[in-house]
């Protein structure tokens, strides 16, 4: 068996009487590209806090390649690649300033920082802004400088959230290109909510609504009639369930008359 790389143990965040993940628990192997799908609002990014690090639980445990990220966050953290929705961006910086800046940050010797600078520069197509401050570039390039940030320091697990918000048609499909080579030695963790993005990236969905885990499996497996429209929409319409639990209430209560 492959060793696990991203484990979340009965994870919830609650905010005060609002709960915003409610006990989720998965594993990740090695080597799997996971979607982590649900509707805007459902705890996709706050799931992510939790794995990362960044955010503490208020229940539960989560670990990176075998290090919890609360006892152990430094070992963790080095193992880990994480791309928040809205990265910090310092807008005086150039691209390469900021890779130069994170790669002293995380310690890589220089001999290696230059290599690894031009391997995340080529991956993520920055050639043409290397020199270009971030503030002066579109969303889309701020997103790719993010992910070469991520990649910086050759991570064995990557974790993404909303990683193709803000990017054309061309650098979506480049991002795919990207995912399926980064898919051949690294463990991803992508959260979305756009289905055929899932479907084009993912070996394994994970779908989220309301905080809770509704639905662990493949793509195959979570579609009807070759698409995933109609159980993502009957699994995260919070309209529909209250009809349906409306509904069966009203059934149990005729039948107890």
């Amino acid at each position: 068996m492959s060793p696990s790389m991203i484990e979340a143990h009965g994870l919830s965040k609650y905010y005060g009487p609002f709960v915003a993940v409610d006990d989720i628990s998965f594993v990740i192997p090695e080597g799997q590209v996971v979607a982590f799908l649900g509707p805007n609002g459902a705890g996709k990014t706050t799931m992510m806090r939790m794995l990362t690090g960044y955010l503490a639980p208020s229940s539960g445990e989560a670990s990176i390649a075998g290090h919890d990220v609360r006892l152990d966050r430094i070992a963790a953290s080095r193992r880990l690649g994480y791309l928040p929705e809205n990265g910090p961006m310092y807008p005086d910086m150039t691209p390469l300033n900021l890779l130069q800046f994170f790669g002293e940050a995380r310690e890589i010797p220089s001999s290696a920082l230059r290599t690894r600078i031009d391997a995340v520069v080529d991956l993520c197509a920055l050639e043409l802004v290397l020199e270009k401050p971030l503030g002066k570039l579109s969303k889309g390039y701020r997103q790719r400088v993010g992910m070469a940030q991520a990649l910086l320091h050759d991570p064995d697990v990557l974790i993404m959230d909303e990683p193709t918000a803000g990017l054309d048609p061309n650098q979506i499909r480049q991002f795919r290109n990207n995912i399926q080579r980064l898919g051949r030695t690294k463990t991803l963790l992508i959260s979305t909510h756009i289905l055929h993005e899932a479907e084009a990236i993912a070996d394994r969905l994970l779908l989220v609504n309301s905080g809770q885990l509704v639905f662990d499996g493949s793509v195959d497996e979570l579609k009807e009639n070759g698409s995933l429209e109609q159980p993502f929409y009957r699994l995260t319409n919070q309209e529909q369930i209250s009809v349906d639990v409306t509904h069966d209430n009203e059934t149990e209560s005729s039948v107890e008359s």
